[in-house]
């Protein structure tokens, strides 16, 4: 990651989160991985330190322009302290992974301090069974799903004994513009932001009239999403309003049995994830006396914009697409064939792609417009209940100073009335669930989080597919070494998910 592939000021699209960010909702995302053997905070701290010239934006804080002329922008920071971002923790004895799960969320709710940048970590030990725990937070405009795994392969090791990372160059950081500079600077961006807006929408009309596609998926987006605009949806037990307290469950699986039944029953991986969250939204629905016959669960996805080009950059660039998953369907085959169909459907239409540009156009608001929106009380949450992200990882195991990662829990910031929010990652031949719920509006969320494990092996079982012991994954993980490699095959035709796995 270079220095050269990040931007100066944030885009529209990173400044939202920061914007619409309450203190009983914050935008930051991160993980809580689990490692084996008590790792050292010494050891652990020069390992990131040494690593920080590859990662600028962890010295670099946020600066809003006066008067909100523009976005802000992102600056070095001059008093820097590496050791106000790594904090040490430990657990109370006996440590276990309930300890864990209690201190997690306690530890990521509230808001990150702006006067600094916008990362923390928390290497918590004490875990039994003489592990560690790492608990990470990153506000959303610094990384989203896709650009946060590739800082996790910086942050990481592939191996227990890894080679020094490259020296930096060195490294004397700029004063922080002042205020009359920031302006002036935020009135020559602004300019040259509104030539370019004014280039690029005589651009979109010209290519609207020679390619007709491009107008069309906006066409389509917004035919979609108008519906769930007009038609209110039914609200799940936890679209409530927010205390700010968080609390966490978890669960995971092989992923060699998610294929296997992706395999069996047809879809993609994030069919099958959709189908299982169904699956236990249906049964948490109905422990709260809900009626689920005919019913759905409006589900946002984030989906994966971000072209090759724009690897390494961090940032944000994601559409999102609304999907409705049924929750009455007592057969996990005929939910998971409803899933697929309608992914298909928003697929061939690209919609995610139509969103994208839509919201193109709301992103060309003044930022001092934008700015005062985000500021302003949201309406009632009427259109989707919860965000379910699933954002591919590595397959392979990952190490921190020579400590094994033995499991990554993904989490999510949760806002505008979705109580919880579901994220979930691949990991080393295993897909782990994170569910991050506000602790008024769903304190019960670890309920939520046993459904999700009864989801998936009712879906396990109608799909006939046979449990994998652990041996045998661990055998799977080994295998591709010894096999010739084969070629990734070609994506389907239309806009994937980026939440598809495979």
């Amino acid at each position: 990651m270079s220095q050269a592939n990040l931007s100066h000021r944030l885009s529209a699209q990173d400044a939202t989160f920061l914007y619409m960010e309450r203190e009983e909702a914050p935008m930051n995302i991160g993980s809580v991985a689990v490692f084996q053997g008590e790792i050292s905070y010494q050891r652990f701290v020069k390992n990131i330190q040494d690593k920080l010239h590859l990662i600028p934006r962890y010295r670099q804080r946020v600066v809003p322009a006066p008067l909100n002329l523009a976005h802000p922008t992102w600056e070095f920071d001059p008093e820097f302290d590496i050791s106000k971002h790594i904090i040490p923790v430990r657990l109370d004895p006996p440590g276990s992974e309930e300890q864990l799960r209690e201190l997690a969320p306690r530890l990521f709710q509230g808001m990150l301090n702006r006067d600094k940048p916008l990362w923390e970590m928390y290497l918590v030990h004490g875990l039994e069974g003489d592990r560690s725990a790492l608990v990470s937070k990153v506000h959303h405009c610094l990384v989203d799903g896709v650009s946060g795994i590739e800082l996790l392969m910086i942050v990481l090791d592939v191996s227990p004994d890894p080679p020094p990372p490259p020296p930096p160059d060195p490294f004397r950081p700029p004063p922080i513009p002042d205020a009359i500079t920031r302006l002036s600077d935020a009135v020559f961006d602004r300019l040259a932001e509104s030539l370019k807006t004014t280039a690029d929408m005589q651009t979109a009309l010209l290519n609207s009239i020679d390619n007709p596609a491009s107008s069309r998926s906006i066409n389509r987006a917004l035919e979609t999403a108008l519906p769930y605009f007009l038609r209110p949806g039914q609200r799940a037990p936890f679209n409530a309003p927010f205390s700010g307290q968080r609390k966490l469950a978890w669960s995971e699986c092989s992923f060699a049995e998610v294929r296997a039944i992706r395999q069996a029953c047809g879809g993609t991986v994030n069919d099958v994830i959709l189908a299982i969250l169904g699956g236990a939204l249906s049964h948490y629905y109905e422990a709260h006396g809900m009626e689920t016959e005919g019913q759905v669960a409006r589900v946002l996805i984030p989906v994966n914009v971000r072209r090759e080009d724009e690897r390494g950059a961090l940032g944000n660039r994601i559409s999102m697409i609304l999907i409705e998953v049924p929750l009455g369907l007592r057969n996990p085959i005929e939910r998971l064939n409803a899933v697929h169909e309608r992914t298909e459907s928003l697929k061939r239409n690209h919609i995610a792609d139509g969103m994208e540009l839509a919201a193109g156009f709301l992103g060309n608001l003044p930022p001092m417009l934008q700015a005062l929106l985000g500021s302003l009380p949201p309406p009632r949450n009427t259109l989707a209940n919860l965000v379910c992200t699933n954002i591919p990882g590595p397959m392979i195991p990952l190490y921190s100073v020579g400590h094994l990662l033995e499991a990554n829990y993904p989490l999510v910031p949760i806002a505008w009335e979705m109580g919880v929010g579901c994220a979930v990652t691949s990991y080393n031949q295993k897909l782990y669930f994170g569910l991050m719920a506000d602790a008024q509006a769903a304190p019960d969320v670890d309920r939520l989080g046993d459904f999700l494990a009864q989801a998936y092996v009712e879906l396990r079982s109608a799909a006939g597919v046979t449990p994998i012991e652990a041996a045998e994954v661990a055998a799977a993980a080994e295998a591709p070494a010894r096999r010739p490699k084969r070629k990734r095959a070609a994506p389907a035709q239309g806009q994937p998910l980026a939440a598809d796995a495979g």
